[in-house]
Order: C-alpha cells, then structure tokens, then sequence
C-alpha cells in the first residue's frame, strides 16, 4: 500500500469503531442505544461545569494507590489516563474531547501520526522541537526506545505487551537494564525513530498512544523504583508520593504548551488522597462542602449510593456515567482442574446468575448483562448472543452438564478486588443452585493485578474486566484468549490460562488481514468461536459512574479510557475556593 492508504486505513478503523464506543446502554433494551430512559445517562457525551479556570488544588480522592505510574508498567484504566494526561507524553494520544470524537488520533511527541512503509512493517516518527523533561532537557527519540526496551524486562511486569508482539527480532529480549538493546527499534538521530515489525500493523499509530511510548531516560533508570517517581514530560511533575496514602503533583514550568495541542493543565496541583472507603468517598462528594466542592473521584462510585444521587436532579447533574465499552468476565483457570474440563467451563456459563450480579453491581442504570466476550464498541455497537442463556442462567441445564463431566458438586476459589466483594456474592449464591460452593477471596484493589497475574497465586477463578486500549478487536481477543501471552509473572489479560491451537491459528490469520472491514468480522467471529469454549463466562457490561464536586468544571468521561474522567482538561470553576 502507498503511505497514504496505509495510514488513511488506520484512521478509517479507529474512527469507523468508535462509533460503537459513544452508544449508552438503554437498560430496557438490554443493549446499546438511545438510553435515554436511563437517570444514569442525562450527562453522556457533556462536559460538566463550563470551561475551567486556571489555578487552584483539584483533589482526587480514591480507595486505593495506583497500580502502577512506570510507562512500561501502566496498563490499568484509569491509570493510563492519569499517567499519559498529566505525567508523561507519548508519540500519539487521542483527542480530549467526550463521545466518539475522543478516539480520534493526533499527534502528541510526534509531529505526525507516523509514516509507515514497507508495506506497513516499518513505521517512522519525528519527534517535535522544543520537548522538554521536568529539567529542562530535551527529550529524544532514545528516550522513547528505551521506554520501549524497558517493557520487555522481566521485573518490570504488568505493562503493554504490544512491542512484544509487533516488533521483529524480540524473541528471548529481556529488556535493557542488562545493557543489551533492539536492533528493530532504530534511532538514527535525536529526533527520529523507527520500529521495525514483524508483520504489518495498519493501526500502529493507535498503538503509540500507549504508554510503552512513552520516553524514560536511561539515565533515570531505578528499576522496580521508577514506578515511585517517574520522570516528567508532561505537564505536571511528582511533588511527593507517600505510597497508599497520598501524592502530589504540581506544575512541570518546562512543559511548552505551544508544543502539546491536547492537555490544558488548568490546576495548579493535583492531590492524590489514597486508602478512602469507597462510600466514604461518595458522601464527601455529594456533600460537595468546603474542600470537597473541588474534588473528582477516582475510582467508580459505590453501587449502594445510587439512591442517593439518581432521584436527585441537583446531585445527578454531577454524576458522569459513561458506558466503559469493556467487558466484566468471570475467567475460569484452564490449567488445572476443575475447569481443564470443558464440560464444567460449560456447565459454568449456564450457572451464574447475571440478573443477580447486576443487582448487585448497582441495577440495570449502570450495568446490563453480557453476552458475548467482544464489548458492544467492537462488535458494531450490539454484542452477540451465541448461547443464547437466560440473564439468570439455566440451573437445570448446568446440573446437567456437571452430572455428565462427574462433578456434581465442586468447591472453588474466587478472588475479587474488595470494591467487587458484592458481585462475588452474588456469583456464590448463583454458583450455589447446582452444588458448586465458592471460597472468596478480596484482595486490595492496589495490589489485584499483581496477585492474579502471577501464576504461583492465580485461584480458580476471578472476577476482572478487559477493555480495549484503542477501537480494535487486535487489542481485544489476542491480549484475553492467545496462550502464547501467558507469563508467569505479570500475566495480563489471559487471567483464564486459556491455551488453544485453533484459537491461536485464527488470531494469526486475523492479523495477517489488511482489509480492517473483514478483520473487524472476524474478529466477532472468533469470539463466537471461543464462546463455545468457554474459558471465561461473560458478566457485565458497566458504566463508570464518577461524581464531581460543585467547584469542578471541564469534566467528562473520556471514550478511551473507559469512561474515566480526563485529567488533561478538568480543571475548576473558582480556584480560591479550592485548599490544598
């Protein structure tokens, strides 16, 4: 393809699948659409409180610490936004705007969308003039490669596999911290860099908003400790950081906005209070009073405050609930018993009460039940119903099913983050109408990924969600059901230890495709193919409701990132009323 085909088809795939991202879940209809019966929906797509004022403290309050800040280990929503908003730039982001025209590509380091050639295997960046780290140090194309390389070191798990899978000449790299380095990643002057791929990626520019594209100096380089104080280019820069408990971050005064067409960086500081129960959260923010009135919430409000702030049009008006374009799975561990049985994984799908797990996840206003692995957003804005089961299961047919693979009764472990204790409840009472009884596990939301990825503490099953990093099945199916990325420390993703020949076959052939139109179809096709596998029961598709303190303006949920409020562009209403 010419280089101007090529790219067109990149942009042509993102734009044409997020228009699936900007539907709201009509709870009557079971699926995407108008929504507008739903109180949780009176705000998608708007910006709440005007355009900000510049100054002030915006404090974020939050039950639990980051996951990870480190680029190469950031993989977490809404953690990616945090981290690529407001500490670190990567080679391409996407528009701060709410609804589909957020998951339009532009140009962040680089001055361009990058330019592919050689079929689409080698991809080329330049970066802009006048880039700048928190010291004033220029930021250079060998900053970015070797952000890229650190990705593939084995103690600093849990990031983006994507240059593992894209970039040629990877096998057996173990990152550069032992002074080895990619020959398929070049940097043949300070502003230039150019991955080399194995096979031709049309959306690699999509790719680049990752924060594995992010720049980290070597000189900077602390390991496993970097993840304390990452090293700015972007707007603000870490103030302090007591881990779990709070940080703060001010302004980065050698950030040009001149050179940064997205973020606006209206806050003067941005305070980060950590350890918070979650409906303690939520009743500071509905108060809204004193220094509350200049707070966001970090993570999703509690299922059980909904009363509170759905009947109440005054409260409503700041509650941001889009819909996460992600699906919520219960992943059953397919490396051992029970469930290397497919039988007992087929006996699971029909088992769970869905009905019941919505309920407990806050009612129909901010989920509905899932049916299919694929969110709506990937598979034409409607998800596919294969098995066709009831929202409250089949008990009979799962009894059934247990009696011909000889287990009728199982005793099973579950491990949830705590905010999620509710839904695993209502899996465990579900669970427990054909004779499988469930040992709960709840494990602090800052350390979740980190337990379940780790093969060595893995249990039966858990309760997690997978949300695609741009509008691509390439950045769904492959990253959730391909057995080739199991790890056995940071395992990402495939959390079901799913490992399948005719899975993998397919996922090679879908990627060899350069028609995106028929890849998109395939990809949904291979999901009703992996449906019938079963190596996880599909739960819920959620809204992420947030609520704003009365002094916020500018705040919306951004369509990529879940639904997470943009931290590039919220800002507050009067900054004299803000403390901190």
């Amino acid at each position: 393809m010419t280089k101007r085909t090529q790219l067109a088809l990149a942009t042509a795939l993102v734009a044409a699948l997020a228009l699936g991202a900007s539907g709201c879940s009509d709870p009557k209809k079971g699926s995407t659409g108008a929504g507008a019966s739903n109180p949780a929906a009176a705000n998608d797509g708007k910006i709440l409180g005007g355009t900000p004022v510049k100054g002030g403290t915006l404090t974020v309050l939050s039950n639990q610490d980051f996951a990870h800040l480190d680029p190469a280990r950031n993989w977490v929503m809404p953690a990616m936004d945090f981290g690529t908003r407001l500490l670190y730039r990567t080679l391409v982001t996407f528009k701060a705007e709410p609804g589909k025209a957020g998951s339009e590509l532009v140009p962040d380091l680089a001055t361009d969308l990058g330019t592919p050639s050689n079929g689409g295997k080698t991809w080329t960046f330049t970066l802009k003039e006048g880039v700048k780290y928190e010291d004033g140090t220029p930021i250079k194309a060998q900053d970015v490669k070797y952000n890229v390389e650190r990705s593939f070191a084995p103690d600093l798990t849990g990031g983006p596999d994507y240059a593992a899978q894209y970039l040629a000449g990877t096998e057996g790299y173990k990152g550069p911290l032992q002074g080895q380095h990619l020959d398929s990643v070049k940097t043949p002057d300070e502003r230039t860099i150019v991955f080399e791929l194995k096979r031709p990626v049309a959306e690699f520019s999509a790719t680049a908003t990752l924060p594995t594209f992010a720049p980290v100096p070597q000189s900077q380089e602390k390991g496993t400790q970097y993840d304390a104080r990452p090293f700015s280019s972007g707007p603000y820069k870490i103030e302090s950081y007591d881990r779990d408990k709070k940080l703060v971050l001010v302004r980065n005064e050698h950030w040009d906005p001149k050179t940064d067409t997205v973020r606006k960086a209206y806050p003067d500081k941005f305070v980060v209070v950590m350890g918070l129960k979650g409906g303690q959260i939520d009743d500071r923010i509905i108060a809204g009073e004193g220094a509350d009135a200049s707070t966001v919430q970090y993570m999703d409000m509690r299922p059980e405050s909904a009363p509170k702030v759905l009947p109440k049009q005054d409260i409503k008006a700041r509650l941001l609930a889009e819909s996460q374009g992600c699906t919520e799975m219960l992943s059953l561990n397919n490396s051992r018993a029970p469930f290397n049985d497919p039988k007992v994984r087929e006996a699971m799908q029909y088992a769970v009460d869905k009905e019941a797990v919505v309920t407990a996840g806050g009612g129909p206003a901010l989920n509905e039940v899932a049916t299919a692995y694929l969110p709506p957003a990937l598979s034409g804005g409607k998800q596919a119903d294969t098995l066709k089961i009831a929202p409250a299961g089949d008990p009979a047919k799962a009894k059934e099913l247990l009696k011909a693979a000889g287990k009728e009764t199982l005793k099973v472990s579950l491990a949830v983050s705590t905010g999620d204790k509710s839904k695993a409840e209502a899996i465990q009472q579900g669970l427990s109408r054909v004779g499988i009884e469930v040992v709960i596990d709840t494990i602090d939301p800052g350390a979740y990924y980190d337990v379940i990825g780790d093969l060595s503490t893995t249990p039966d099953m858990t309760l997690s969600g997978w949300c695609p990093d741009y509008p691509s099945g390439s950045t769904w199916i492959p990253f959730v059901f391909d057995g080739r990325t199991i790890k056995e420390k940071g395992n990402q993703g495939n959390n079901s230890q799913f490992r399948d020949e005719a899975t993998i076959k397919r996922i090679d052939e879908i990627n060899a495709m350069a028609d995106a139109k028929q890849a998109n179809q395939a990809w949904i096709d291979l999901d009703a193919e992996i449906m019938k596998k079963s190596p996880a029961v599909p739960i819920l598709l959620e809204r992420k409701p947030l609520l704003v303190g009365p002094n916020i303006a500018g705040a919306y949920g951004h369509p990529v990132w879940t639904g997470t409020i943009d931290y590039g562009t919220v800002g507050l209403k009067d900054p004299s009323k803000s403390q901190g």
